[in-house]
């Protein structure tokens, strides 16, 4: 199964650190616009946020977090 066909309809995994100031959350990796536009946002632009968050948790050497939020339910 691809990367796309395991997302969920969002990155965030309600540990939102963008509200606190950051640039970039610590929970989902997307940037404080790309949190609040997100609803409006096209697929295709979606699309790229998703692959930019894949390439940025995979430097990291880590798996997703909405990866593990999904295994928890």
């Amino acid at each position: 199964m691809s990367e796309k066909q395991n997302r969920p309809d969002s990155p965030c995994v309600a540990v939102c650190s963008t509200a606190v100031g950051d640039d970039v959350c610590r929970g989902c990796g997307r940037t404080m616009q790309e949190v609040a536009m997100w609803v409006a946002l096209p697929p295709e632009q979606k699309d790229a946020v998703w692959q930019r968050l894949e390439q940025f948790w995979a430097k990291k050497g880590v798996a997703p977090p909405w990866l593990a939020r999904d295994k928890k339910g």
